[in-house]
C-alpha cells in the first residue's frame, strides 16, 4: 500500500505561491531535468520545497527503449540529486527519446514484443544498479501500433516489473488515450495489470479530435478518465495520485479543486469496497 497521498506537478507559475502559502497538497512531483545542476535558483527552490513537502522526481531521459547504453553522465547527476533531496521515488517513461546523443524532445513508443522486453529489462536493471534503487516507469500514450508488436501492453508491463523489480506509474489518462486510439477497452487494460506493481497514478487532460486523442495535458481531467480512475482505484486500492497540467496552466486553487475531486473519488471507492 502506498499512502503518500494526493499531489501536484510543480510548475513555475505556482512556485512563489507554494513557497509563501504552503497549500494543502500532500506532495509535489518535479521534472528531474530542471534540477540536475548542483547550484543555482532551481536547486535552491527545490530545497525550500523539500523542507515542507515530500517530493518525487519525474524524468524524461532514461531512454530505455533505445539500444544505446544508459547515459552515465545523466545517471550520476541524478544519483547526486537523489542523495541531496531524498525523493520518495524516481520515475521515468516506458519509451525512447533519442539516438546518438540527440534528443527528440518527445516520448516515442516501443514495439511490445519479447525482443524489446529483453532489451528494455536489461537497461532498466542497469539503471537501477547505478542508482541503487528501484525505479518507477510510466505507460506512454500510444497513437499507432507497430506491426512487430505481438504482446499486449499490460503483459509487457507485468513481465517487465516481474523481471526487474521496477514499479509502474500508471497514467490513467494515457490508458484512456491509447485505448481510444487503438480501439481497445480501457477498463480491460487496467484489469489486466498485476495488482501489486503500481506505485503511483497520474491524472491529466487531453485533446479529443474526434477520431483520435492527443495527450496534451492542457485541459481538466475528462469525465471518461475520472470513471477509469475509479476503476483503477477499485483494482489497485489506495495509491498515490498526481495531477498534471503542462499548458494553459490555471490558478493553483483550480488545480487543487480538481485534486480534491481525485481525493474524494478514491476515498469513496475504497469505502464502498470496505462495506462490500
Amino acid at each position: 500500500m502506498n499512502t503518500l497521498g494526493f499531489g501536484l506537478g510543480l510548475r513555475s507559475p505556482h512556485i512563489d505561491h507554494v513557497l509563501e502559502h504552503r497549500p494543502h497538497v500532500d506532495w509535489f512531483e518535479l521534472i528531474t531535468e530542471n534540477y540536475l545542476a548542483p547550484g543555482g535558483r532551481p536547486r535552491a527552490i527545490l530545497h525550500k520545497i523539500r523542507e515542507h513537502y515530500p517530493v518525487v522526481l519525474h524524468g524524461l531521459s532514461f531512454n530505455i527503449g533505445s539500444r544505446e547504453a544508459p547515459d552515465m553522465v545523466y545517471l550520476q547527476q541524478l544519483k547526486a540529486l537523489i542523495e541531496d533531496i531524498q525523493p520518495a521515488w524516481v520515475s521515468d517513461h516506458i519509451c525512447w527519446t533519442g539516438l546518438h546523443g540527440k534528443t527528440s524532445h518527445d516520448l516515442l513508443p516501443i514495439a511490445y514484443n519479447p525482443q524489446t522486453l529483453d532489451q528494455v529489462a536489461d537497461k532498466v536493471s542497469r539503471i537501477q544498479d547505478v542508482l541503487q534503487q528501484t525505479v518507477v516507469l510510466e505507460n506512454p500514450s500510444i497513437y499507432v501500433q507497430f506491426r512487430s508488436a505481438d504482446m499486449p501492453e499490460p503483459e509487457f508491463i507485468n513481465r517487465l516489473c516481474r523481471r526487474t523489480g521496477c514499479r509502474l506509474l500508471l497514467d490513467v489518462n494515457n490508458v484512456y488515450v491509447s485505448s481510444f486510439n487503438l480501439g481497445l477497452d480501457p477498463v480491460q487494460q487496467i484489469l489486466a495489470l498485476d495488482r501489486d506493481i503500481v506505485q503511483q497514478f497520474h491524472l491529466a487532460g487531453h485533446t479529443h479530435n474526434g477520431d483520435h486523442i492527443i495527450d496534451t495535458h492542457d485541459h481538466p481531467v475528462s469525465d471518461p478518465v475520472w470513471a477509469l480512475y475509479e476503476q483503477a482505484c477499485r483494482h489497485f486500492g489506495e495509491t498515490a495520485t498526481l495531477l498534471e497540467r503542462d499548458d494553459h496552466i490555471p490558478p493553483l486553487d483550480e488545480l487543487m479543486r480538481e485534486l480534491d475531486q481525485a481525493r474524494r473519488l478514491q476515498q469513496q471507492t475504497l469505502q464502498v469496497q470496505d462495506r462490500s
